[in-house]
């Protein structure tokens, strides 16, 4: 029998349930959502014995697309679902993000989320839904977590912020969109994008979204209370023992204070290294090691762990009582920059951003409309026309290591990057390229994906793109104990595994395009907020004055390797006749000016080539057939057929006129063929369209009139119509003997 329990609000206007005791009850906690239409199940479950071998917390989240959920049928060749694509993995980070830093330290139990989604509705939020669930599943289960957590979107739309706005909505109206997780104490992670919104509006979303996030809270919090959950299941958190931490700081705090005060990464993490390497063989000697090397793996591991804990303290100290951090600048000075712009000839543009050890080469190309990316996820159908991708190789970082395919962590950093620079891109309608951007992290000590967006907007103006405005981008840090706090501008790869936080702020010198938090602390307040957004608008301005140095305005023109597209309007009811049956006549543009032609519903037709007068040609031949014959203009055009009574002439390439035998000449003539021959160029005036499209034209009125010519009188109206009369009897027909027509 089961014994299902819910509990309800209104969020965003839509109602929400949370339900438990119907599905998956085998897991350690099970949490179906309901959120208008939408039903996203999520699961928790934890081992029941630690890892071995392990010294951090082994969490998985996984966001499992279901095609089903939306009525549709994969578009793949095996016709299911594969590996995820980055829309589900950016998602299953927007839900491990709040989450991770929740666990207890030394929670070394292998744990894991799923999220599976089995009905999805556009106008209720299927990832906050799956946000929600998750941090429901978690507090309900007996798996140890400091939550619960839930989580928001927040968007503006007309100037008002709205809770969790339609996909429909945050696709074509908002111009703010930022997702605000926490607890019902602190924000944990906040996730967005805007149109150059001012920092005081990104502060009031994250704080509105905030209040939303302590309702749901407290409604989890009745469903724990509600299903009758278990109490938390025993662990032990670890301790650090007295006697061993003080014979680690008697022999690792000298060596360790004098790395940390040492600039050079690499210079830095050898003398870390040798330190920890020589407090090693000093507390679990050799002797131990052969005697019982069991006890010496467990306590080497205990030394280890220490030895970082001790520079994890060391650290924080020393910036919290000296201001001091490890590279000697203060909390709000940035690292020297240097920016180069057209590195590479042959791309189509290029940059270097250097910042401290921190180097990203951005790559920039422009495509056509064949190089649009296909889009089949269960919200949408469509083609992409921007991407930036990010690469982060090992030698990055100094070491070697897995290459090829991406990580999440690639995926995550990229995606940021491209919503940072999609915000400042120009419409596809004034700008008809398909652009890609590639960034390189040559070598990373903090903040590469912050300096991926300095350095692809720098390339995309390299290039020619008409990007309006400059865009870059600063990692914020915080070091707190109780009440000491402090915020780091810039901050090396050090302050973000020590710190407390990771906070990326881009935007333009007028307003923020891309804002991502992350926490490793039960959270932060809206005063740290307030102040990080100000410390990283002062540091975007200093790294937009340095970015302006290499480039600050895009070239005049496109870089000389990029297409050229020109853009032309096809009448909608026109574009068969320049596709024509079975694209025969597209192929043939094609094929004969070697140029890419595009031509989309609306009658939008591009025409891109490297060579101008290939694209010229191409724009010529679809002129052609799209013109309209204009009465009283002249053509030159072949005789396509002769008749009796004329001839019929190619005025334009798609249509024909008739050139009476009465208009070829002044002078009478009895055989059109004694004029005319078929193939001949005629240079002809159209007299007239009628209602049906029929072009009647005159070789006549192009000629000079014999001398004495005098011009006919205008023929008057015949009673029942202007209609052409044929004389009674006689006239010209011929009949034979008996009177019937030969």
């Amino acid at each position: 029998m089961m014994n299902i329990k819910t509990v309800s609000t209104t969020l965003g206007g839509k109602k929400l349930t949370l339900e438990t005791g119907r599905m998956a009850k085998q897991a350690d906690a099970s949490v179906l959502v309901h959120y208008g239409d939408t039903r996203v199940l999520v699961t928790a479950v934890s081992n029941k014995e630690p890892k071995a071998g392990i010294d951090f917390m082994p969490l998985t989240v996984e966001f499992a697309e279901r095609f089903y959920a939306a009525g549709k049928i994969p578009g793949s060749f095996l016709k299911r679902e594969g590996r995820p694509s980055s829309e589900s993995t950016l998602a299953a980070r927007l839900i491990d993000r709040p989450i991770r830093p929740l666990f207890p330290e030394g929670y070394y139990y292998e744990t894991q989320v799923i999220a599976t989604v089995l009905s999805v509705d556009h106008e209720a939020d299927v990832e906050m839904a799956a946000s929600i669930g998750a941090g429901a599943a978690l507090h309900i289960s007996d798996i140890p977590f400091n939550g619960p957590t839930a989580a928001v979107r927040v968007g503006k739309l007309n100037g008002q912020l709205v809770i969790n706005p339609t996909w429909h909505q945050l696709q074509d109206e908002c111009d703010l969109e930022i997702v605000v997780a926490g607890t019902k104490n602190a924000i944990m992670m906040v996730e967005g994008g805007a149109e150059e919104a001012p920092e005081a509006d990104c502060l009031a979303a994250i704080l509105k979204g905030h209040e939303e996030v302590k309702k749901l809270c407290a409604l989890i919090e009745e469903l724990r209370t509600v299903s009758g959950a278990k109490p938390k299941r025993d662990f032990t958190p670890l301790s650090t023992p007295a006697d061993l931490m003080k014979q680690i700081e008697g022999l690792a705090k000298d060596p360790l204070n004098k790395a940390l005060r040492t600039k050079e990464k690499q210079t830095r993490y050898k003398m870390v290294k040798d330190a920890k390497k020589a407090t090693l063989e000093a507390l679990v000697p050799a002797t131990l090691k052969e005697s019982n090397p069991k006890e010496a793996d467990a306590k080497e591991k205990e030394v280890k762990r220490l030895v970082e804990l001790l520079q994890y303290n060391l650290m924080r100290e020393m910036i919290l009582s000296e201001k001091v951090r490890i590279d000697g600048r203060d909390t709000k000075t940035i690292r020297p920059i240097t920016v180069e712009a057209g590195l590479l000839p042959k791309a189509h543009g290029s940059s270097l951003f250097t910042r401290g050890e921190t180097q990203v080469l951005s790559v920039t190309t422009l495509g056509t409309a064949d190089d649009e990316q296909i889009i089949d996820s269960m919200y949408q159908n469509t083609m992409g026309k921007f991407m930036l991708h990010y690469n982060f190789p090992p030698y990055s970082v100094g070491e070697a290591g897995r290459f090829g395919g991406q990580s999440r962590r690639e995926i995550g950093h990229g995606a940021l990057a491209e919503r940072s620079i999609l915000a400042m891109m120009p419409k596809h309608e004034k700008f008809p390229y398909t652009v890609r951007i590639v960034c390189e992290t040559l070598e990373s000590n903090g903040s590469s994906s912050m300096g991926s967006v300095c350095s692809a907007s720098m390339s995309l103006m390299d290039a020619g793109v008409p990007f309006p405005k400059p865009v870059a981008g600063i990692a914020m840090g915080l070091i707190k104990e109780g009440s000491r706090v402090a915020i780091l501008s810039d901050i090396l790869g050090d302050e973000d595994h020590l710190g407390d936080m990771d906070f990326k702020v881009a935007g333009t010198k007028d307003g923020v395009t891309g804002i991502q938090m992350d926490i490793k602390i039960e959270g932060v307040d809206g005063e740290i907020m307030k102040q990080a957004l100000q410390q990283a608008f002062e540091g975007r301005q200093h790294i937009l004055n340095e970015m302006s140095k290499a480039i600050s305005a895009p070239r005049g023109d496109l870089n000389a390797n990029a297409p050229r597209i020109t853009t032309i309007k096809v009448p909608v009811d026109q574009i068969g006749a320049v596709i024509g049956p079975s694209g025969k006549v597209i192929k043939d543009i094609i094929a004969k000016t070697g140029a890419k032609v595009n031509i989309e519903d609306d009658g939008t037709c591009n025409v891109a080539s490297n060579d101008s007068a290939a694209a010229a040609k191409a724009v010529e031949m679809i002129m052609n057939i799209i013109a309209v014959v204009e009465v009283g203009k002249t053509y030159k055009g072949p005789v396509k057929k002769i008749t009796d009574f004329g001839a019929f002439i190619g005025v334009l390439p798609n249509q024909d006129g008739l050139l009476h035998i009465s208009e070829i000449a002044y002078e009478r003539i009895n055989n059109v063929n004694d004029v005319l021959k078929e193939g001949d160029i005629v240079e002809v005036k159209v007299l007239d369209v009628d209602s049906q499209g029929k072009v009647r034209l005159s070789r006549k009125a192009l000629l000079t009139p014999p001398e004495g010519y005098v011009p006919p009188p205008p023929r008057e109206p015949r009673p029942g119509g202007d209609r052409d009369r044929r004389p009674m009897g006689g006239g010209n027909r011929d009949r034979g003997p008996r009177g019937h027509r030969n």
